[in-house]
Formats: structure tokens, C-alpha cells, sequence
């Protein structure tokens, strides 16, 4: 690994962020490389989870993920549509079903008007009947711009988009270490081929791993890792096609947003998740762990029939808080924060990290070429 190959930027990571970050670099003019420990774009994060476009809801007001939410929905929309992408704005009712539950959903609609999303609907028991007849519930929201996403089909035509511009994609070619130079970063690449790259930007786009990596890098200030925790997500399948047309959601639990059901494009119903924390990246789900979903999803949906639930997959987030620790929001950590020209670390992009990955791409385009702020809304 003696040869030490200079380059402009280097994208640490082919999930939907890494791909976004690629695409609006090499588009603004940048040389880049994009490095990739699996063999193909997106086999984790980005592929194991609802894809559900989100609309802004929940997040509080000014934080990195109301912002990058509503902002990025807006453009990804465009960008669906531009490109043809599969994808369909079903909406979303979230769901009250005892008295109790109303105050939680008026503080939702206030949170929703602050970070921006301004068209939430209040549905009574009859007008949710009339939407979706299977669902009991005294009263609801309506989210209309919350919709879903072949996520596969995003990243084939980000990646697509960058490639056509110049960008250069290595995969199998984990990141194992490297340094800070005066004259850039340096980055050793291993795999078949071994490579040393001196970078004069680096973007840590790397997900479950991007502590890890920057961590690797000799001179990179230690203070500034952040802990990792990894929360995993266990899906169940419905057998056979459920009536529902659009997601649902229970109002939020304080461990996060209960159990809820989301569709995909081919009309299969997702029932989940359910969090574990855990120690180490592991996608089996444990049949066991549906008791908890039929209790669950009754409350909402007391037609769910015995056996109904089938073990579907597993997702894996990159969380910056623990178990009972209060929720962390999105870490974008660039030269001022850390003091090592030309890296930008993205720490904890989980949901609502899909729906954002436009809006984040521009935003480290910033960070990176002049002062830039979080989207205005």
C-alpha cells in the first residue's frame, strides 16, 4: 500500500446519503470517488427500512431533522417525478383511539405547523371510517404528503445521476484507517486491491460504521466521536393483502412510534417495528417477537386474524443516544466543529435520513465549498 493516489473527494459510503452526497458533488463540479465496504449500493440502512416518505411531523421545531424533513419531502418529490421513480403520496392517518390520546394529537398538529408541514386534516370516527373501514378510532390525523418509496430505485437513479457526471464508484473497498496531512487526508482503502488515497475532501457518509471510521483516522480529534448505539427494527409481513390505502400510525408511545402499518408499491403491509437495542449489526427476527405486534396492532385494528403475521426483516439504526436517553438529532460535523480541513463526518442519519437525503446532500455541499445553514423553510 505504498502508492498514494490524490483525488478530490472521497464519499465514504453508498447508502441513500452517500449516493445523494456524490450526486450533488460531482454535479457542483467535483472530482469524486465514492469507496463502499459491501459489494453494492445501499445493503443496509438504506434498504432495510419502511420506505416511507415523511412529512415533518414529529421532529422539534429548528432541529437538523424537522428541517432536512420538510425541505428534502419537498425535493424528493421533484426528483421522483423528474425521474420517474415509483413512488405514490397514499397519506397517513395517526390514530387516536381513547380520549386520552387527543392531547397528543393536538400537540402534534402544533409540532407539524412550527417545522412547516401546514396540511394536517382532523378526521372524526366517521371520516376515517369512510377512508379506511377496518380501523377503530375516535379521532385522527390526516398527513396527505406522507406517501412511500421504491428506496432501490432512488439510489439506482442518484447513483445513475452521479456516474453520468464522472463519479467513480469502488465497492468492496472498506475504509480500514488513515491519517490527517497538512496537505489533505489520507485514507487507507483495503480489499482485493489495497489503495492509499490523499483526499482534499473527505465525507463520512458510512452509517452504522461512520463512528468507526472517523475514530480510524490518526490525528482526527477523539473528543469529537460521538458513542454509537445500534436500535434494531424487527418487521412482520401480512399474509395476503390487508385493506388498508394508507399508512397508520398510532399516536407516537414514548419509546417512539409504536407499531404501526406502512405499505410498499407491490401492496404488501408492513406491521412494525419494534426496537431492540442490541451490540452488534444482526438482521434475523425472531418469529417470537410477533406476540407483541397482534396486541398491539388490535387496539387499532381488532380484525388482525391469528397467524396473520409473518417475519419479514430487520433494520438496523445508527442512533447518538441509549436506551431512555433523550433523542439526539442529526450530527453533521464539519471543519468548525472538529478543525480538520476538508472532513465532514454525518453522525446518526437515521429516519428521517431517506426523506432527507436531498436536502443533506446540498447542505454538505455547502459545508464543504462556503458557509452554509440547515434549509429555511
Amino acid at each position: 500500500m505504498s502508492t498514494l493516489e490524490r483525488v478530490d473527494c472521497v464519499v465514504i459510503g453508498a447508502g441513500v446519503i452517500g449516493l445523494a452526497v456524490a450526486r450533488a458533488l460531482v454535479l457542483a463540479g467535483r472530482e469524486v470517488i465514492v469507496v463502499e465496504a459491501a459489494h453494492a449500493i445501499g445493503t443496509e440502512t438504506s434498504s432495510r427500512n419502511s420506505e416511507v416518505i415523511h412529512a415533518g411531523i414529529y421532529y422539534p421545531a429548528g432541529s437538523l431533522k424537522a428541517r432536512f424533513c420538510v425541505a428534502g419531502r419537498r425535493a424528493l418529490y421533484r426528483y421522483c417525478q423528474e425521474r420517474r421513480i415509483p413512488h405514490r403520496a397514499c397519506g397517513k392517518l395517526i390514530i387516536a383511539t381513547g380520549p386520552a390520546q387527543l392531547i397528543e394529537l393536538e400537540r402534534l398538529l402544533a409540532q407539524a405547523t412550527r417545522n412547516g408541514v401546514d396540511d394536517l386534516q382532523w378526521l372524526d370516527a366517521g371520516q376515517v371510517y369512510a377512508i379506511e373501514p377496518a380501523i377503530r378510532c375516535i379521532k385522527a390525523l390526516r398527513s396527505p404528503s406522507t406517501g412511500i418509496i421504491d428506496s432501490h430505485a432512488l439510489m439506482l437513479a442518484l447513483q445513475g445521476d452521479a456516474e453520468r457526471a464522472g463519479a467513480l464508484f469502488a465497492f468492496l473497498s472498506p475504509v480500514t484507517g488513515g491519517e490527517r496531512r497538512e496537505e489533505g487526508i489520507v485514507l487507507d482503502v483495503g480489499g482485493s486491491d489495497p489503495i492509499r488515497l490523499l483526499a482534499t475532501r473527505v465525507i463520512n457518509c458510512a452509517g452504522l460504521h461512520a463512528a468507526r471510521v472517523a475514530g480510524s483516522l490518526r490525528g482526527f480529534p477523539a473528543e469529537h466521536v460521538p458513542a454509537y448505539y445500534f436500535a434494531k427494527g424487527n418487521y412482520f409481513i401480512l399474509s395476503g393483502r390487508a385493506p388498508f390505502n394508507s399508512l397508520i400510525y398510532p399516536v407516537p408511545e414514548q419509546a417512539g412510534l409504536g407499531v404501526h402499518i406502512t405499505l410498499d408499491l407491490a401492496g404488501q403491509t408492513r406491521f412494525g417495528p419494534d426496537v431492540e437495542w442490541v451490540d452488534r449489526i444482526d438482521y434475523r427476527v425472531d418469529p417470537r417477537r410477533a406476540d407483541g405486534f397482534y396486541a398491539a396492532v388490535r387496539r387499532y385494528w381488532p380484525d388482525l386474524q391469528d397467524g396473520a403475521l409473518q417475519p419479514g426483516y430487520a433494520g438496523i439504526r445508527p442512533k447518538l443516544q441509549g436506551p431512555g436517553q433523550p433523542v439526539v438529532d442529526f450530527m453533521i460535523q464539519g471543519p468548525a466543529e472538529h478543525g480538520v480541513r476538508g472532513l465532514v463526518n454525518l453522525f446518526g442519519i437515521e429516519s428521517p435520513g431517506l426523506t432527507s437525503c436531498l436536502a443533506i446532500a446540498d447542505y454538505v455541499v455547502g459545508v464543504l465549498g462556503a458557509p452554509a445553514s440547515p434549509p429555511a423553510l
